[in-house]
């Protein structure tokens, strides 16, 4: 979308995106947080001014930057907020949030006493300059007006619209499917017990990418999974080449339990996927997919995030009603996706290059 509006320059990892005109690597190794002995000290000791800036990563791209300038910025996350407001020189600054940064990964105890205080005053200090700020979902809007005074839109981790049908149900077969990463906190252990517990008509393929452990934990859910015949680990695929993959299954699973804020309000782009890919839907009470699912008809809310109640919520589920799902879906997917949410990006654009 910023293609469409002039020359895009882009900063990160890995190669050049595809439609950038410029593009700056960012070696793999650098880290976007201070993890250097004085960067954890300067963190210890709540030294936000002396850490806002430290990174590795951002001290690259200062360098890399220097002398530069343009017309608008976009921020990807809390962290690059600093950096953005340095870089920008004035123009206007686009704060992407995704998700409620003040609590990114507060279930691990480092980061919650280190790094949670940086993304607060980040957010308390830079937000209220940016432009434009957007996040994920209405309830962590109403979070970022609540504890920052601002209005973030909202911008949904939505799917691009796929010509697809749902497939036909197999006789004797309940195909489930999850895709994403494989990491802590997802209840994936859960998921394999589920269909364990499930008759044999039930199957379930992941399409998982390894985590930032080195694929540990992966390999701790194949390890739970084996002897079960009707589970599959499959190679991950390409976000654009997901819709298409899955369309060959019956339900999209993901039984995340609230354990922080993120996880309680998540509403993540495998739940668009789902949707183009012409699935049921089976989530646990998470506020924004639970709303969804039951205002689309997409499938079914278990009563809480346990195995008895995961199970539940499949084992007496007809080949009709699953159907049905589907067709639900097939209709939801001409509004659950990316267009509606595009429109919201190009008019941030247009306000600020405008000005």
């Amino acid at each position: 979308m910023l293609a469409e509006f002039g020359d895009v320059t882009t900063i990160g990892y890995g190669p050049q995106p595809q439609l950038a005109a410029h593009h700056i690597r960012v070696p793999d190794e650098l880290k976007t947080l201070p993890q250097t002995p004085m960067g954890v000290l300067n963190l210890a000791l709540k030294r936000m001014r002396a850490s806002e800036l430290a990174a590795p990563a951002i001290r690259f791209a200062l360098t890399a930057l220097a002398g530069e300038r343009f017309d608008l910025v976009v921020a990807n996350e809390a962290r690059m907020l600093a950096l953005a407001d340095r870089v920008a020189r004035g123009a206007p600054i686009w704060a992407d949030m995704h998700e409620w940064a003040p609590e990114e990964r507060t279930h691990i105890l480092s980061w919650r006493l280190l790094v949670a205080p940086l993304m607060t005053y980040l957010c308390r200090t830079y937000l209220p300059k940016a432009f434009a700020t957007t996040t994920v979902c209405g309830s962590i809007a109403d979070l970022y007006q609540e504890r920052f005074g601002v209005d973030a839109a909202v911008m949904r981790n939505s799917s691009p619209l796929v010509p697809l049908q749902p497939s036909p149900m197999v006789p004797d077969s309940i195909r489930l499917v999850h895709s994403g990463g494989a990491i802590h906190g997802r209840n994936l252990e859960a998921t394999i017990d589920v269909v364990k517990a499930l008759d044999e008509r039930f199957t379930l393929d992941f399409y998982l990418m390894p985590g930032g452990d080195g694929g540990a934990y992966l390999n701790s859910l194949v390890e739970r999974a084996a002897g079960c015949a009707r589970i599959r680990f499959n190679a991950p695929v390409a976000p654009h080449e997901l819709p298409a993959t899955l369309n060959q299954y019956d339900i999209g699973v993901f039984w995340i339990p609230p354990t922080h804020t993120n996880a309680r309000l998540t509403l993540p782009n495998k739940f668009f996927d789902y949707v183009q890919a012409r699935l049921a839907i089976a989530v646990g009470p998470t506020i924004e997919m639970q709303r969804l699912v039951n205002e689309y008809d997409l499938g079914v809310v278990s009563e809480d995030y346990s195995v008895e109640a995961c199970l539940a919520s499949l084992k007496n589920l007809t080949p009709n009603a699953i159907a049905g799902f589907k067709e639900q879906s097939d209709r939801a997917a001409h509004t659950l996706n990316f267009e509606a949410d595009a429109n919201v990006a190009r008019d941030i654009i247009r306000r600020a290059l405008a000005r």
